[in-house]
């Protein structure tokens, strides 16, 4: 255990700077945004694209990888949608729950994590379950978000909204030009190269710091009081009930024959053991939910993570 707390406490110690750092106006909450973009448009971008055109094109397109991070994702969605609509939470509300439930932070912690634990090899499975989140999870969450009577209209506008904003989001891209890049055995010219070596070694610091610094800011502009039986059991089930899920789909489909590996299989559950995406939070304030509640999810499961987290690897590694 002492030798994985070696490799996590670095990574967890990072998002603690940046939330102290924003917490005690050392970094000003106006300058937030700016390392935001920093990292979701030139940063993460350059290190998926890196690992995606160094990992074989069969890794990145394998279905049993997808398929059973996929099946597992959406019972996360249902179980929670139809456990947190047996209160007075509305079909947006328990979406965004369902969402924050189901969607871990694989791009700002999860990438750099699992392949500083596991190897280089860890990138192929995890950039798999990025693209299952982005594409698939994400549009069906928000599409479920707007059936508080808006009809099959406002699902429609729903569903708009998230292809816009798939389309405008650099990480599918760059993931994409990364296995494209793999199939085509494509280098970059040296100096592009070395270029995107050197935003891509920013990615993991400056996503960590930034993690820390959204997390202070929603808790420093949250105003409203939110019931804690309404955001730790979510947190909880991020963190317990979804790695978990995953190792027993995932050991039922060995089991039947389907060609998933003892270590894709780790892999996948590692990646579902990790704290909620930072960035639901945005998409909850942008479709008008209760951000509060989600951030608070956030928190939670950021602040649990460095012990579940560090306790999963020590069980699986």
């Amino acid at each position: 255990m002492l030798s994985v707390l070696l490799v996590t406490f670095p990574f967890f110690a990072l998002v603690l700077c940046g939330y102290l750092a924003a917490r005690r106006g050392v970094l000003p909450q106006p300058a937030i945004p700016g390392l935001n973009a920093f990292v979701l448009f030139f940063a993460l971008p350059c290190m998926l694209y890196r690992f995606g055109a160094s990992t074989p094109i069969g890794q990145l397109l394998d279905p049993a990888v997808a398929g059973v991070y996929l099946l597992c994702a959406l019972a996360m969605v249902a179980g929670t949608v139809a456990l947190t609509r047996r209160g007075r939470i509305g079909w947006n509300d328990a979406s965004f729950g369902a969402l924050v439930a189901a969607f871990p932070n694989t791009g700002f912690m999860g990438v750099p994590l699992l392949i500083a634990l596991l190897g280089r090899e860890a990138a192929g499975p995890t950039i798999v379950t990025i693209a299952v989140d982005m594409l698939i999870t994400s549009s069906l969450c928000i599409a479920l978000s707007r059936l508080d009577g808006a009809g099959t209209h406002g699902v429609g506008v729903a569903l708009r909204n998230a292809l816009k904003g798939m389309v405008a989001n650099p990480m599918p891209w760059s993931i994409a030009l990364g296995a494209l890049a793999s199939a085509l055995s494509f280098k970059l010219p040296v100096p592009v190269d070395r270029t995107v070596a050197m935003l891509a070694d920013a990615a993991s610091p400056v996503a960590l710091f930034t993690i820390g610094a959204v997390l202070a800011r929603s808790q420093m502009n949250q105003h409203e009081q939110v019931p804690t039986r309404e955001y730790v059991p979510v947190a909880l089930a991020k963190l317990l009930v979804h790695p978990v899920l995953v190792w027993a789909v995932g050991t039922a489909a060995i089991a039947a024959g389907v060609p998933l590996t003892p270590f894709a299989l780790t892999v996948l559950v590692l990646v579902a053991a990790l704290p909620s995406a930072s960035n639901v939070s945005l998409l909850a304030e942008r479709f008008g939910a209760n951000n509060g509640r989600v951030a608070r999810i956030i928190l939670v499961s950021t602040a649990l993570a460095f012990l579940s987290f560090s306790g999963a690897v020590a069980l699986l590694t």
